[in-house]
């Protein structure tokens, strides 16, 4: 069987389950995250780290969604442990990001994001899109509709032109 492409999960509810599978992530603040509660708005994914030379990039993000966030871009971080860069425990990453970062974009609880055991969301990101991260702090942009936008490395930062340039079209 062909696996679906994200455009199409995203962008169609006729298979609920595998819907679900790909586009809902845990909340660290517990409950889900539904990329497809925010369809009609941009959304940023980014697969972080606490301990990682790329943290500071928090910082970024964090304006990054305060500018747009009310003209409907959503910020949503993704912690990760596949580079050996995270923190222990949820709790451990939800505490430094608060206390460092005064975060309150959406966040998901530790999450795979390269691999075998990579979230759906991502393992359909390599396959249909060949895009998948290759360290800390990438970043990659659906559009309103659920499609594929572009994707960044660790080394582009949130407040760069070739990302504000890319968002900006598709704010309300």
């Amino acid at each position: 069987m062909r696996a679906l492409s994200l455009v199409a999960v995203l962008a169609t509810c006729a298979l609920p389950a595998l819907a679900s599978e790909t586009t809902v992530f845990e909340s660290i603040d517990g409950g889900n995250l539904d990329l497809e509660s925010w369809r009609g708005r941009p959304v940023l994914v980014v697969n972080t780290a606490s301990r990682c030379g790329f943290t500071p990039q928090y910082d970024g993000l964090q304006a990054l969604y305060d500018r747009y966030r009310a003209r409907g871009l959503v910020v949503l971080a993704v912690p990760s442990n596949d580079f050996r860069q995270e923190l222990g425990s949820e709790a451990e990453v939800k505490d430094f990001c608060e206390i460092n970062f005064d975060l309150d974009l959406p966040m998901t609880t530790i999450t795979h994001v390269t691999g075998a055991e990579a979230h759906p969301f991502y393992r359909e990101l390599a396959e249909e899109e060949g895009f998948a991260p290759s360290w800390n702090f990438n970043k990659v942009l659906i559009g309103p509709e659920g499609e594929f936008v572009a994707g960044w490395g660790s080394t582009t930062l949130p407040l760069s032109e070739p990302i504000t340039g890319t968002i900006e079209p598709l704010l309300d």
